[in-house]
């Protein structure tokens, strides 16, 4: 349920000093677009569910499970019957991790894992799902410690199986291991030094490969080209930045990294449909 929406954001209401909310939904209400800073993951226990992301509608089956990342516009609809796990979790407090926001960002905006797609960890990661729920409900001393040690095993799991089943390198096995490392340690460069105005020729010098060998390497890792990966993190800062009227739009593109206030419009009604100042009306309402 969407307790507290102001245009298209909500704030979600977590219990008291805690940074986790899961429910297990049964209404036949669907929730209009809307978006929040927590992670959320959804799973039919009974029947079907849609989730809308951008122009895209996933079906989800029972026991399908999708991942929306923080910051994604989506929208819910509901069948008629049914019974679906929905989890919302805030990453901030363990965001300083080596390599996680290198995970998250391959779940960006969403993922969808289903048995036939994702067979050797689905069934692990509902398991964790489950029981993160039991734990939820059970509400016991370090639950919610509990709750975010299992929540980092099934990042873990996401992370290890897009690796294996995306990124093979074409190299030796030890190889292998290093480029991974490389790359997740790019990506962790990129997302710190988003701002800064870093260009392709830079990042593929400091990953030490030439600039043709990167992009193929970077694309093959990510599934993004470097510019988008770039615009995407840039677009994440942006979203807070919206936020705060007080903070105008050519301000938010210069402290965003972008270069320009029509550059930043451009490439922020790429990614969210909407123009800058449009977004804001609808956080605003």
């Amino acid at each position: 349920m969407i307790e507290n929406l102001n245009g298209i954001h909500e704030t979600v209401k977590y219990k008291e000093n805690s940074n986790v909310k899961l429910f297990i939904n049964a209404e036949a209400e669907d929730y209009p677009i809307h978006w929040h800073t927590p992670m959320e993951i959804i799973m039919p226990l009974e029947g079907g569910y849609t989730v809308q992301i951008g122009d895209d509608l996933v079906h989800l089956n029972e026991s399908d499970i999708i991942f929306i990342a923080s910051g994604v516009t989506h929208r819910l609809i509901a069948p008629n019957t049914g019974k679906r796990l929905i989890l919302q979790i805030e990453w901030s407090a363990v965001s300083k991790i080596k390599e996680f926001n290198s995970i998250l960002t391959l779940i960006a905006p969403a993922i969808t894992l289903t048995p036939e797609t994702s067979g050797d960890i689905h069934s692990n990661i509902r398991k964790l799902l489950l029981d993160i729920a039991d734990e939820y409900q059970t509400d016991s001393f370090l639950s919610e410690a509990v709750i975010y040690s299992k929540m980092l095993e099934v990042l873990v799991l996401i992370g290890r199986h897009h690796t294996a089943s995306s990124c093979n390198f074409n190299v030796g096995r030890h190889k292998q291991q290093e480029y991974l490392e490389r790359f997740l340690s790019i990506c962790e460069y990129i997302d710190t030094h988003c701002t800064e105005d870093i260009t392709l020729d830079e990042i593929a010098k400091i990953a030490g490969f030439s600039k043709y060998h990167f992009t193929r390497l970077f694309k093959q890792f990510t599934n993004n080209t470097f510019y988008k990966y770039l615009n995407q993190k840039r677009i994440e800062l942006a979203l807070t930045l919206l936020a705060d009227p007080n903070i105008s739009v050519t301000e938010t593109a210069m402290q965003s990294g972008f270069a320009n206030p029509s550059t930043f419009i451009r490439v922020f009604k790429a990614e969210k449909g909407c123009t800058p100042t449009e977004f804001r009306k609808m956080f605003i309402g």
